[in-house]
């Protein structure tokens, strides 16, 4: 007998709808077989669902049988086709009826005592199960909440394979799982830092500020110590409240790599990324045979933190070049070519020299000048041209940290943030940019207007500091999101003033 489910298979961050056929037949010697370009994991299915059944008190049966996984061209990988394996069985053998389970999404792992194990890419199937207007989504238990974000599709969370059974035995005895988007927003969205442990570094916490408000890459530069590293944790905490919408584009990502927590409904927060400078460009960008998504991709609509930049390797900056410009990464193979989102504010953190010391009072610098060039080298010009804002972020005092008075905390910077990106969203509407990072030439000529005590300053400075054209445009798109922060139409000379001390590698301070 044939039978047939319905499933889904994983290609970037989309589900496609697969077709589990199973034959059953009598002739011939027994044997299972699985076709429709599987991968190790889902061949090994069979034994996995040749234990499920046993030990649930099914007797498996000793026939051919033949597992097509359709469209036949499209990679199948992982574990989920388990339960729809053994569900097609199910069917095959006459146990169930073939149109109770019509309309249904199936997928799940099965261990070998007949429980479901939790799959990834659960939001993306709830997506398209959603879409193409199933009746509901069987899934396990641990990844009903993921999927019922997804408002139009009931979802049914299970827990035995026998549950199942009796699901499509008794139509409907398992309640579906239901979420409030809004309370999961909530619940989600609680971050455990905040800019209040800062002591000090009141210009960079300026500088970051300004930073998120508009979008733009940053890059600090001192001495090891310095709290680099604590202020760039830190700057997720300021950026604007995830929207829903944002909120399930990241999670889909993660929900793909199985990065969520059991039970976890929604990544409400903004992800903050910071891999080691001893990765590959492949986990940069994202790769592998079957293309997988990269740190960049993890990033998405929250901040990846290069630590130590200079350490790492020169082609995985370089493979940042294009995300950081698109907001988007491709990874082309032979047989497809699959986009992942990459919308990310890039945060740098580099030693002003390799032992860490150049231009500290209080330690001495042992390197030679040679050493000091190679060591700024190994970040190219053109990365270097994509981070609006280098600022200098020296050790702190022991004043300073001595002091019981917390800094500025997160919500209150954020309020400000928040004010100052309605604006740009507001001025670029009609132009789908949604921060002053993203202007181009256009843009900047229509909004970066200056007045003349603006327009004196920053031609000073051009001459005097002898900047690039590059940087002449960065300064202008800096000024503006100052202006915006002080709900300021005008760029002012005060404006212009502060986005020049942001360009501190143009300068020469190192």
């Amino acid at each position: 007998m044939l039978s047939k489910i319905l499933s889904a298979a994983l290609i970037g961050i989309d589900a496609h709808i697969v077709e589990v056929e199973v034959d059953i037949t009598s002739r011939g010697l027994p044997h299972f077989s699985t076709v429709g370009l599987p991968d190790a994991a889902v061949k090994e299915s069979k034994d996995r669902v040749r234990a499920a059944l046993k030990n649930t008190g099914f007797n498996f049966p000793l026939k051919q049988i033949t597992v097509n996984l359709a469209p036949a061209d499209i990679k199948k990988e992982g574990s989920s086709f388990d339960l729809p394996i053994a569900m097609g069985i199910i069917v095959a053998e006459g146990i169930i009826e073939p149109r109770s389970v019509e309309g249904y999404m199936i997928s799940g792992e099965l261990s070998l005592d007949g429980r479901i194990k939790s799959i990834k890419g659960a939001l993306s199937m709830a997506i398209t199960a959603r879409e193409q207007k199933f009746k509901g989504l069987i899934l396990p238990k641990e990844n009903a909440k993921e999927a019922a974000v997804v408002n139009g599709i009931q979802v049914y969370g299970v827990e035995s394979l026998p549950q199942v059974i009796e699901f499509f035995r008794e139509n409907n005895t398992i309640n579906s799982t239901s979420i409030d988007t809004d309370s999961a927003m909530k619940e989600n969205s609680v971050y455990q830092d905040d800019f209040s442990d800062v002591k000090g570094q009141e210009h960079v916490k300026r500088a970051l500020e300004v930073a998120a408000t508009g979008g733009h890459n940053v890059l600090m530069i001192g001495p090891p110590g310095s709290g680099k590293t604590m202020l760039a944790k830190r700057i997720s905490t300021i950026l604007p409240d995830m929207t829903f919408e944002e909120a399930l584009q990241t999670t889909r990502i993660h929900s793909v790599m199985g990065l969520l927590k059991s039970g976890q409904s929604l990544l409400a927060i903004r992800p903050f990324r910071s891999p080691h400078h001893t990765l590959s460009d492949v986990a940069m960008v994202g790769g592998g045979q079957v293309p997988k998504p990269g740190e960049v991709s993890l990033a998405h609509s929250g901040v990846l933190f290069l630590d130590e930049l200079p350490e790492f390797k020169r082609n995985v900056l370089e493979v940042l070049r294009q995300p950081i410009e698109d907001g988007s990464v491709t990874i082309s193979r032979a047989v497809s070519s699959i986009t992942y989102p990459a919308s990310i504010m890039l945060v740098c953190a580099m030693n002003p020299c390799p032992c860490g010391y150049l231009g500290d009072p209080h330690h001495q610098c042992t390197c030679s000048p040679s050493q000091i060039h190679r060591y700024r080298h190994r970040v190219s010009g053109p990365l270097l041209d994509r981070i609006d804002i280098h600022v200098e972020v020296p050790a702190v005092p022991y004043k300073e940290l001595s002091k019981d008075f917390c800094g500025e905390p997160s919500a209150n910077i954020r309020k400000r943030i928040q004010n100052a990106r309605e604006i740009q969203v507001e001025r670029f509407k009609k132009d789908n940019i949604y921060s002053n990072a993203k202007m181009r030439s256009k843009h900047i000529k229509k909004y970066c207007a200056l007045k003349p005590e603006a327009q004196s300053i920053l031609e000073a400075a051009m001459h005097k500091l002898g900047l690039s054209a590059r940087a002449y445009t960065r300064i202008l798109k800096v000024s503006r999101t100052i202006a915006d922060l002080a709900e300021s139409e005008q760029i002012n000379a005060e404006h212009i003033s502060e986005a020049i001390q942001y360009r501190t590698l143009d300068r020469g301070m190192f």
